[in-house]
C-alpha cells in the first residue's frame, strides 16, 4: 500500500450524518472482481446530478478532487464493502477526519493506507469551517500527527503499530513476511528443545 507520511491538498466538507458505503459506492459499481475504474463510482448519484445536489462539496468548483474530507458523524457506516474505500483512494482521497466512522469500514481504510482521524467535535467543526473557504489547503503530518490549517494546527491520536504501518506502507500481509524470519526462527529453536515434536510415528 502506498505509505503515508507528509500530504498536502484541498479540504473538503461533507457534514451530513450517517453517511453510509452505499453512498460512498453505489452498489451498481460492485459488479467487477477487481478494483480498476472505482474513483468515477464515488458519491456517484450526488455528483452525477450536480443541478439537484448544488450544495453538495464536491460539485463546488475547486473541490472536484479534494484530498482530504472532514465528515459528519458516523462516516462509512452500513455494508461492508471495501470498494468504498478502494474508490475513495482512487479518487484521491488520502485522509478523512471526523467524530465518529463506521468500524468495519474504518477497518478497511487502515488495511489500505486511507488514513482515518478521529478527532473532538470542536476541532471537527474548526475543519468544517475551514473547508467553507474554497480552495482550504491544508498539510497532515503524520509523524509529528499534526493537521496543519491557514491559521491554526490540530494534534491528532493514532495507534503506535497503525501508525507505523501507514508510514511504511505496510498492509497485514506484508507486516507478516516482515517477520516471517522471526517466526521461522522462534520455530527452529523451539524444535530443538522439543525435538519429540517432529519424530513420525
Amino acid at each position: 500500500m502506498q505509505p503515508f507520511t507528509t500530504e498536502t491538498g484541498v479540504l473538503a466538507s461533507i457534514p451530513m450524518s450517517n453517511v453510509d458505503t452505499d453512498v460512498i459506492m453505489p452498489k451498481q459499481f460492485l459488479k467487477g472482481i477487481d478494483r480498476k475504474g472505482l474513483a468515477r463510482g464515488v458519491f456517484h448519484d450526488l455528483r452525477a446530478a450536480p443541478d439537484k445536489h448544488p450544495d453538495f462539496a464536491l460539485n463546488r468548483p475547486g473541490l472536484e478532487r479534494p484530498r482530504f474530507l472532514v465528515t459528519g458523524p458516523n462516516f462509512g457506516c452500513g455494508s461492508s464493502r471495501e470498494h468504498a474505500v478502494w474508490g475513495l483512494m482512487q479518487f484521491g482521497v488520502r485522509a478523512i477526519f471526523g467524530t465518529s466512522f463506521g468500524g468495519i469500514f474504518a477497518d478497511n481504510a487502515a488495511n489500505n493506507g486511507l488514513l482515518i482521524v478521529p478527532l473532538a467535535e470542536d476541532d471537527v467543526d474548526a475543519l468544517h469551517q475551514a473547508a467553507a473557504q474554497v480552495p482550504c489547503d491544508v498539510t497532515v503530518d503524520l509523524h509529528s500527527q499534526r493537521i496543519t490549517l491557514p491559521h491554526a494546527t490540530i494534534s491528532f491520536l493514532i495507534g503506535r503499530e497503525q501508525k507505523a504501518a501507514m508510514l511504511a506502507g505496510r498492509d497485514a500481509i506484508a507486516r507478516t513476511f516482515a517477520v516471517m524470519r522471526d517466526f521461522h526462527g522462534f520455530e527452529r529453536t523451539y524444535l530443538d528443545a522439543h525435538p519429540w515434536l517432529t519424530k513420525k510415528e
